[in-house]
């Protein structure tokens, strides 16, 4: 298989709290079991499935979880000794990080970079933004910080219309969600891999920084993530994947949650509002086998790093 068919999969691995931030929920309703559950049963799951796989991963973790849950840092050096790259999803995971200012978010992002090579022993060579949501400010911190890459870019149509409705129904319900519709303009970025223009990063240009979008399909640019494969009939995401198929590189972004159901001691108020944890997680693992092993066997499956590394001399 040439070299330049490529397959990466990513995690982020959002905590608890911030699905409550995003349906308008308080974090009181979780104990601190619920708090740790992406990194104490999450993170587990995953490398068990990598490994049975015979595939590497990257996951996207938060720096603040790092220097607040011991678990969190224990989990991340098991995965980079594992072979899994341990990448930044910022300090904070705060949905409106653009929105604070060049000072702001280079704070921000330091303060990851620190708390992961405080973890793993090496600074995060690449970054994907809270709620995908990118611009001039956040780019250009991702340069100043030595990024090889970003991985925000998500030109998905369908779950751009759907987060709108539902923030919007959020706000008339009087429980606004702390998330951040991003510009219409991401519709129009590329969904594939491009250097982005460090004024508008959603157009091609020549940042130093490259951008590795998540794989939608072509057309419709319906998103192939985990929420939808883990939810959706076989035959669906099989016909999505189909579509993407000729594609030098498939980004196949997932996130803690898609392994956990509600037995793993969530909050009913929590699952009634994120129906994909209504889906048991050995579903949900039996799915992730069959298109991680899709993947493995029409792809050369590499971290997003090394996918980085091997796309830039040719953009």
């Amino acid at each position: 298989m040439p070299a330049a068919r490529l397959a990466s999969i990513s995690v982020d691995l959002d905590s608890l709290p911030h699905y409550c931030r995003i349906h308008g929920l308080p974090e009181s309703l979780l104990d601190e079991r619920a708090r740790t559950l992406i990194h104490r049963v999450a993170v587990p799951r995953f490398l068990e499935l990598l490994a049975q796989i015979g595939v590497p991963g990257t996951f996207f973790v938060i720096g603040e979880d790092l220097e607040t849950d011991p678990g969190a840092a224990d989990g991340m050096r098991r995965a980079h000794a594992a072979g899994v790259e341990v990448a930044s999803h910022s300090h904070a995971h705060d949905y409106a990080l653009t929105r604070r200012g060049p000072d702001a978010i280079a704070e921000d992002l330091a303060r990851a970079d620190a708390a992961i090579l405080k973890a793993v022993g090496v600074r995060p060579s690449g970054f994907r933004a809270p709620g995908y949501t990118l611009n001039a400010d956040l780019y250009a911190a991702t340069v100043a910080q030595g990024y090889r890459y970003g991985s925000s870019a998500f030109p998905a149509a369908p779950y751009y219309a759907a987060k709108a409705a539902v923030m919007g129904a959020l706000a008339a319900l009087g429980r606004p969600s702390r998330s951040v519709l991003d510009t219409p303009r991401v519709l129009l970025a590329p969904r594939v891999p491009y250097r982005p223009d460090p004024a508008q990063p959603y157009r091609r240009g020549s940042g130093a920084v490259l951008e590795l979008p998540m794989t939608v399909t072509p057309v419709v640019r319906f998103p192939f993530i985990g929420t939808f494969a883990t939810t959706l009939p076989r035959g669906t995401m099989r016909a999505a994947y189909r579509t993407c198929w000729a594609d030098a590189f498939f980004n196949f972004e997932l996130h803690g949650v898609d392994v956990l159901d509600a037995t793993d001691g969530i909050p009913p108020e929590l699952v009634r509002q994120q129906r994909d944890l209504r889906v048991s997680a050995a579903k949900k693992l039996e799915r992730l086998r069959s298109i991680f092993q899709w993947l493995k066997d029409d792809f050369d499956v590499v971290t997003l790093r090394d996918a980085a590394g091997q796309l830039s001399a040719s953009l």
